[in-house]
């Protein structure tokens, strides 16, 4: 019998009245995009202050780590606490798939400098041109490297300094690093390869009520998903690549 393979999501945001009622919690978002039939996957609300013992590290194949509303430069204890964490992980070479927060603590624990966006926060489909050079033919990305590849983008912060050791991805008009790695443990994504469309017209919507942004922002975003949408099988296929080591078939 094969061992079932185990996984850990650290949810750095709360569940939205949306996302319970659609999906049943952001577990579900997340376990539908990057897991598969057989596996087991486990959710710590790190940011009730919900982790795993370090002893109970070891069991895991991979961990992923949500994006979130608070900045990952900032040291609430949660956040020092899962820099803690993943120092070990990175320690023990296991897996981390780290998204748009998780990306930037990644860089931030690696010693990296993550801060505020400096051209802006960015809330839209936008697409980002990858750096066909820095990736093997036949790794997680398969054989055929795309030029670039539509995501979905919620942030007001980005990696500022890449840590040593690190190789740049993907980058986009706006940002320089939208993707990057660190050896084969570590792949972060500044973008949201989880979110759909109705989520992310949710939170448009949301965060347009809290006066956060202004109506020609949520305008553009909404706008921005006009007959199109994220290449989100392609990006589903290179995350559980990477999580489950796995080389595609030529």
């Amino acid at each position: 019998m094969v061992d079932q393979k185990k996984f850990a999501l650290f949810l750095a945001t709360p569940d939205s009245e949306f996302v319970k009622k659609a999906y049943g919690g952001y577990h579900n978002v997340f376990v539908e995009t990057f897991g598969d039939e057989g596996e087991h996957w486990d959710s710590f609300r790190v940011v009730e202050g919900e982790f795993p013992d370090e002893k109970d590290l070891e069991k895991y194949d991979g961990f992923v780590i949500s994006g979130s509303s608070h900045d990952s430069f900032e040291n609430d204890e949660w956040i020092l606490k899962l820099c803690e964490i993943v120092k070990k992980l990175d320690e023990m070479k296991k897996k981390v798939l780290g998204i748009c927060f998780g990306h930037q603590i990644i860089a931030r624990v690696r010693g990296g400098t993550v801060g505020r966006a400096r051209k802006g926060p960015e809330l839209t489909l936008g697409k980002i041109t990858i750096v066909k050079d820095a990736i093997t033919r036949g790794s997680y990305f398969g054989d055929e490297i795309p030029d670039s590849i539509s995501i979905i983008k919620l942030h007001q912060d980005e990696v500022l300094v890449l840590p040593e050791g690190a190789k740049v991805l993907a980058y986009s008009d706006k940002y320089e690093v939208e993707m990057f790695s660190i050896e084969d443990h570590l792949f972060c994504i500044q973008g949201h390869p989880e979110y759909n469309k109705e989520i992310l017209f949710e939170i448009v919507d949301r965060v347009l009520r809290l006066g956060f942004i202004k109506q020609e922002m949520a305008d553009a975003a909404k706008a921005s998903m006009d007959n199109k949408g994220a290449d989100r099988k392609l990006l589903e296929t290179i995350c559980k690549n990477f999580l489950k080591g796995r080389v595609p078939a030529n």
